[in-house]
């Protein structure tokens, strides 16, 4: 396992699916982290069970971004993790609304998906440089392998997490250029037991055995797998990853779709 000790970290979307187990997993790895979600109850719950710290967090608000780290910086008096998992679906694809409702549910899945991690990046850098002793970090964007092949039933949610894809590339080479010790890379779930894809179930009945199946591995993953992928690249064991993609899909997209 991963050695986190004397880390701090924040998850966002930390009530249910990936969020919760990656709480669990860094701190169980050793570090002190801050979980946010807009779901109090659950989220506070869950932060109080392994001794995490918990805020309430719209992600989508970037105004709020520095008061949040501000507050992990505050507790544990640095930042070196930033987990941006928060995510929502639309449930929509191209031609399935009309224009009010398209382009709400596209501007609110951006906003959330691709904003709030554009944000979140942004404010943890600015925290990363200040840490005690050399500036260090590492950032972990959650993307989906909607970003590599995408939902026709869902163009918003395939689009930002495509974006998700290139702006931790950006991230991390404009950290390098920087001579910043800032890494930034990418998990990418497949088939995954998580909220958005019980939410994405009740648009599309169905979906979720669907997806199971297109895993070689015919199942869905746990959340804890993708958290343990989450607590590799947020560790030091490996310091020359950056702007890297981490697959963690059962296979899905090393087999031709036709077998």
């Amino acid at each position: 396992m991963p050695d986190l000790s004397g880390k701090a970290a924040i998850v966002t979307g930390c009530a249910s699916g990936i969020g919760a187990a990656t709480v669990r997993r860094l701190a169980a790895d050793g570090a002190q982290v801050l979980g946010t979600d807009l779901d109090a109850e659950r989220g506070a719950a869950l932060c109080a069970e392994v001794g995490a710290v918990f805020a309430v967090q719209d992600v989508s608000d970037r105004a709020a971004w520095p008061a949040i780290v501000g507050q992990a910086v505050a507790a544990f008096g640095r930042l070196d993790i930033l987990v941006n998992n928060a995510g929502m679906v639309s449930g929509a694809g191209i031609g399935d609304l009309d224009d009010d409702a398209m382009f709400a549910a596209w501007d609110q899945v951006l906003a959330v998906n691709l904003t709030g991690t554009m944000a979140g990046c942004r404010a943890a850098i600015a925290a990363m440089r200040e840490n005690p002793g050399v500036p260090k970090g590492a950032i972990v964007n959650i993307a989906s392998t909607t970003a590599i092949a995408p939902l026709p039933t869902d163009v918003g949610y395939s689009a930002s997490k495509g974006a998700v894809r290139v702006l931790s590339k950006s991230v991390a080479s404009w950290c390098a250029q920087h001579q910043l010790n800032i890494r930034c890379n990418t998990v990418i779930p497949g088939a995954t037991m998580t909220g958005i894809l019980e939410a994405a179930e009740q648009h599309t009945p169905g979906l979720i055995a669907a997806v199971a199946k297109t895993s070689p591995l015919n199942r869905l993953a746990d959340p804890s797998e993708t958290a343990a992928a989450i607590a590799f690249l947020a560790s030091d064991e490996c310091p020359f990853m950056t702007g890297a993609e981490m697959l963690v899909d059962g296979g899905a997209l090393s087999i031709h779709p036709g077998f």
